[in-house]
């Protein structure tokens, strides 16, 4: 863990590289030291149907969900949140300077005796963990 979702409106599909996106939180997320890097995972979901604030088709959003096994400190969760939502910010800057666009950011505690897992990633990664 971490798992990150990324849902966004449509109207943003021209707008910004959602795949850029996705590989700057993942970069970024590599680097903070609570998160293990074969965990990390990142996806981007379009939602086709929204409807946001006065009903302007113009607006968008980007919202992003990060699960996580519980067992961090609160402190620890609060720098990584914010550092995530920083990074998500200063990829979207250019776009949000020229559209509406509300960015938003939730990092939750999965119980892990209600998450079994299991993998290969880690087998297979160069240098594993």
């Amino acid at each position: 863990m971490p798992h990150f979702q990324i849902d966004y409106s449509a109207n943003l599909e021209s707008r910004v590289d959602m795949a850029g996106l996705c590989e700057e939180i993942r970069a970024t997320a590599a680097g903070i030291d609570a998160f293990p890097l074969a965990g990390i995972r990142v996806r981007a979901i379009r939602v086709d149907h929204y409807a946001i604030a006065d009903g302007n088709p113009e607006h968008g959003f980007v919202d992003i969900s990060v699960r996580l096994r519980a067992g961090r400190a609160p402190k620890t969760k609060q720098d990584a949140t914010q550092r995530i939502f920083d990074a998500a910010q200063a990829y979207l800057a250019p776009a949000m300077r020229n559209h509406p666009i509300a960015l938003s950011l939730e990092m939750r505690d999965i119980d892990p005796d209600l998450s079994p897992k299991a993998g290969t990633i880690r087998d297979h990664m160069k240098g594993s963990e």
